[in-house]
């Protein structure tokens, strides 16, 4: 899949990730808007990483453009 059709899965709460990616990356998903410290917080990405937790997640040009986006059941 293509990052624009992924897209649409993770604003409905769906895991994804690169199936070219064979590394420690387990999925990304999107954080939907919140609040912290009473003002706004912007929806962002989270990649969980094995052994590392969650970190941010911006896509490269390289993921935007990328044909190889699974959804993680």
């Amino acid at each position: 899949m293509t990052f624009e059709e992924v897209l649409p899965q993770l604003k409905s709460g769906k895991k994804v990730i690169r199936s070219g990616w064979h590394g420690a990356e387990l999925y990304v998903k999107l954080v939907g808007e919140s609040k912290h410290d009473g003002k706004k917080l912007n929806p962002y990405f989270l990649i969980n990483v094995s052994g590392e937790g969650y970190t941010m997640f911006t896509p490269t040009v390289c993921d935007i453009l990328a044909d190889d986006w699974i959804i993680i059941e």
